[in-house]
């Protein structure tokens, strides 16, 4: 008998993830959290995932408050 067991993650219905390990949506997750995006209201969204990420990635890259080239630093950073 093992001391310590694997924690199955858990999930609401009706929350979905997409699971970077095996690059499939599933409903409530299956894949441990540090493998996974979400959770998304609905399958077609968790299917987007990955281009979420890529949107919001180039938004924080253009957002001005947060462009270290140059700009001075966020508000509340102490820089």
């Amino acid at each position: 008998m093992a001391l310590f067991r694997r924690k199955k993650a858990t999930g609401k219905p009706g929350e979905w993830y997409y699971c970077l390990r095996d690059h499939k949506v599933e409903e409530g997750p299956e894949c441990p959290a540090l493998e996974r995006l979400g959770p998304y209201p609905t399958a077609a969204e968790a299917a987007r995932a990955i281009d979420i990420a890529e949107e919001r990635n180039e938004e924080w890259e253009q957002d001005p408050r947060w462009n270290d080239q140059g700009g001075s630093a966020p508000r509340g950073t102490g820089s």
